[in-house]
């Protein structure tokens, strides 16, 4: 039995961008128009006054952030994903443990009150991190955190902590790996899964003057109906899901006891196995 993704598919994309700038509401027109979905990870601690005067046009050069009910209201419409990135963006190698379990904690608990749903992901602020912080994040709620260690690869991750992302936007290498993904045969043996995870900042499409990079790639990969397209939640709780998979001794016999469904290929078919389902295959 060999593990597929949602659908019965074997590719999926997703994206992570940080900080909650305003850039970001320019970057989910693009993203939404091509079917793209992600996450963003926020410093709830660091959006602007409500009494701030409104940004009409970004600098480009800073992390002009949003206000928090600007935030709302973009986020909570936008159909993607926020997770925690620190509630004031402290390094979190640099904290101690009570200040490292306020950044996290303080943040969980601002955003899921304004935005009204479980937040069990985040990205690592800097992008550093080690063992100790990772033992924080476990006793906080976390369970998947992205790094910024690009790995030019297409892989599952087999420490959902240690979440490190195909590679950051402005890859020289980003289309050509976006075409190796899309074109390159899948093996059909060793039902070979691939994940295209994208990471930045969206102010640095202003910055640099290169918004075009993430229209073309967002074009070039959106809309095919072999990929999944999808928020990191999405993709830890389906990869859990199917691990919770109950298997008689000899395999004949499944039972999914998650609240997803989940699809596996058995015998060279693909089957989907509902929530609470109990499947024979003899």
């Amino acid at each position: 039995m060999k593990m597929l993704l949602k659908d019965g598919k074997r590719k999926a994309v997703t994206l992570s961008y940080d900080d909650g700038v305003i850039q970001d509401i320019r970057l989910i027109e693009i993203m939404n128009k091509y079917g793209i979905k992600g996450t963003f990870n926020l410093n709830s601690g660091q959006l602007r006054p409500e009494d701030a005067l409104p940004i009409t046009e970004p600098t480009g050069t800073t992390r002009d952030r949003m206000k928090l009910s600007e935030a709302v209201r973009v986020f909570k419409a936008s159909g993607q994903e926020v997770a925690v990135h620190g509630l004031n963006h402290l390094n979190p190698v640099a904290c101690t443990d009570p200040e490292l379990v306020y950044e996290i904690t303080a943040d969980r608990i601002n955003l899921e009150r304004e935005f009204g749903t479980i937040v069990k992901g985040m990205a690592y602020a800097y992008g550093n991190y080690n063992e100790a912080v990772t033992g924080v994040l476990k006793k906080c709620g976390i369970v998947y955190a992205r790094t910024v260690a690009s790995t030019n690869g297409f892989s599952i991750p087999e420490n959902w902590l240690e979440w490190h992302p195909t590679c950051h936007h402005n890859n020289p290498e980003l289309m050509k790996l976006a075409e190796s993904f899309i074109e390159t045969p899948l093996k059909p043996i060793s039902c070979e899964l691939r994940i295209f995870y994208l990471w930045g900042h969206s102010y640095e499409f202003d910055r640099d003057g290169n918004w075009q990079v993430i229209e073309n790639f967002c074009s070039y990969i959106g809309g095919r109906e072999d990929v999944w397209y999808a928020t990191n939640k999405e993709i830890y709780d389906y990869v859990e899901a199917y691990k919770r998979l109950e298997l008689s001794m000899d395999s004949g016999i499944v039972y999914n006891p998650s609240n997803q469904s989940v699809w596996a290929r058995i015998n060279g078919t693909a089957y989907e196995i509902k929530p609470g389902e109990t499947k024979h295959f003899k």
